[in-house]
């Protein structure tokens, strides 16, 4: 099992023609073959998108998309793909931020009931 750090995908999903976007294409490449098994963390989701939106500039559909493309790549593991995946659709349909719309879908998830927020925004999505 090889853990991916958010440098990793970076690498390969901006190819700037350097050693490091191929050797980070190598891997994923070699994993969606099935030849190498790969594992990240709900962590590295949100530093790659606090890096879009910090350093890259890109805006919100944009960070959407790629976020979206990382969730897609199913050959590699992430406990808390079904959190992210609902998260990032609240995220898409409100003005809510992502860290929110994740900590809702965490509690969703998790049959939590109450939510304990002085935040008025998130207290009108639950």
């Amino acid at each position: 099992m090889i853990f991916v750090d958010t440098n990793y995908f970076l690498r390969f999903l901006f190819d700037d023609g350097s050693p490091q976007h191929k050797k980070a294409s190598s891997l994923f490449l070699e994993a969606a073959r099935g030849e190498k098994d790969l594992i990240t963390s709900t962590l590295v989701i949100f530093e790659i998108f606090w890096v879009l939106g910090s350093y890259y500039k890109l805006k919100k559909i944009q960070k959407i998309n790629i976020i979206q493309s990382i969730l897609d790549m199913v050959f590699v593991q992430l406990k808390e793909r079904s959190i992210l995946q609902n998260a990032l659709e609240r995220y898409r349909k409100s003005s809510l931020e992502l860290e929110d719309c994740y900590n809702i879908s965490f509690s969703i998830k998790n049959d939590i009931k109450d939510f304990a927020t002085f935040d008025k925004k998130i207290k009108k999505f639950l």
